[in-house]
């Protein structure tokens, strides 16, 4: 199939065959029971999270909680999940907007930063929680920039979309590094309070071309 505009053939299938073939799925993991945590770990169960690939992106798809008062969080390991305790340091913003149309805001959320912490990173929940009613949920997607490298820190990037305990919908942006010259080789997911009651993680590696 070709796109013409004006009859001049812009572009072909074929000219799309690389772009469509440099983001390949690797690892899905369907909660469909209460988790503390889902992990990915470069060579456990056919995850591939080191020099593959120079990007890997995480997506999540409805991920439920089993609580109101928790978020969606992250740690890294460097020694394939013995330990998941990676300095990072990061910043985040947030915006929201309530159903009833009449409080709406965005801001600076320091209480979502890490400055050389070893905890998890909050990718959600970080000044409203997560709500868990049945039709409330939160998705979004993590890229991790080089794990692999032994000369660069590590680059995250995180946004989300949630749906909290008081009927209000959040945009999160979360940044940072593991500051670490380490080879990151494994990535875990857990809620800040309570378990992961549901939801689709995936994990892809994003090729150079």
């Amino acid at each position: 199939m070709a796109i013409i505009s004006n009859a001049v053939t812009i572009a072909d299938a074929g000219a799309f065959s690389a772009s469509l073939g440099s983001q390949v799925l690797i690892k899905t993991i369907t909660v469909s029971s209460a988790a503390g945590t889902v992990s990915f770990v470069n060579g456990a169960s056919s995850v591939v999270l080191n020099n593959t690939y120079p990007l890997y992106l995480f997506k999540f798809i409805n991920i439920h909680p089993s609580a109101d008062d928790g978020g969606l969080a992250v740690n890294f390991s460097v020694d394939t999940g013995s330990n998941y305790n990676v300095a990072k340091t990061s910043t985040n913003f947030e915006s929201y907007h309530n159903e009833a149309g009449d409080d709406v805001a965005t801001n600076y959320s320091p209480s979502g930063d890490l400055a050389q912490g070893t905890g998890v990173q909050h990718l959600t929940g970080i000044s409203s929680k997560m709500g868990y009613d049945n039709d409330q949920s939160a998705s979004g997607e993590l890229f991790l920039f080089n794990p692999s490298s032994t000369t660069f820190v590590k680059h995250f990037i995180s946004e989300f979309t949630q749906s909290d305990y008081r009927n209000y919908t959040w945009r999160r942006n979360v940044s940072g590094y593991c500051n670490t010259t380490s080879a990151v080789d494994a990535a875990q997911f857990s809620m800040t309070s309570g378990n992961i009651d549901s939801g689709i993680f995936k994990l892809y590696g994003i090729k150079d071309s």
